[in-house]
């Protein structure tokens, strides 16, 4: 049996799903990081990835061998993958928390464990601000998410934040940044830098991705 044997054999009868999603989910880290706000939970991938990390972990031999160790090593890119994934999600709610819990068509691109999340972090962080110093301010002044004289309290995310881009595949329409004159057209394999607010449908829908 040689290394490409072992391969196949740990990768089950469908060694290819698991591969791509592999490459899905490094694509998702790496747009995740590099846009400048939350993007929706990848539901179906991150249920398989996260059986696949639970069947593997249950399934390796105690014996130390060769094959272990390749299993082991598949196991930690995946579990790494999808920390920094998680981490990099978690950063953007500790930051925008109000933003998207106030704001049901953005909250709706959290996970259940993320939401969760995000109203024990702001109840949380509420208390905090209450038991320190907004205890002291008049009541109409203790609200986080005032929106008095027109003026927002909540930070959103600067969608205006310039991104790297590359095309997946020809885009038929020229893209506008808004509020200049910039207009361009992308074929598969071009490189930009302009506003995630440009390229973000192009991104969302897979006809580009961040780099």
């Amino acid at each position: 049996m040689d290394i490409d044997d072992i391969l196949a054999d740990i990768g089950g009868d469908h060694p290819g799903v698991e591969n791509r999603d592999l490459q899905e989910l490094t694509r998702a880290w790496v747009i995740e990081r590099s846009a400048p706000e939350l993007l929706p939970w990848p539901s179906a991938l991150m249920d398989r990835v996260l059986d696949r990390i639970h069947q593997q972990a249950s399934n390796i031999d105690p014996k130390t061998n060769f094959r272990l160790i390749i299993i082991q090593t598949e196991l930690e890119r995946f579990k790494f993958l999808v920390r920094t994934f998680l981490r990099t999600r978690l950063a953007k709610i500790d930051k925008y928390a109000l933003y998207y819990m106030n704001d049901p068509s953005q909250a709706a691109r959290l996970s259940p464990a993320e939401v969760q999340y995000a109203n024990s972090h702001q109840a949380l962080l509420h208390a905090h601000y209450r038991s320190s110093f907004l205890s002291q301010f008049p009541t109409s002044l203790q609200r986080l998410d005032d929106t008095a004289g027109g003026i927002s309290m909540i930070e959103q995310p600067d969608v205006d934040t310039a991104v790297f881009v590359r095309a997946l595949r020809d885009v038929d329409e020229p893209i506008t940044v808004e509020g200049t004159d910039i207009n361009f057209e992308m074929r598969r394999g071009d490189v930009y830098i302009v506003r995630w607010s440009a390229v973000r449908e192009l991104v969302l829908g897979g006809d580009a991705e961040l780099i």
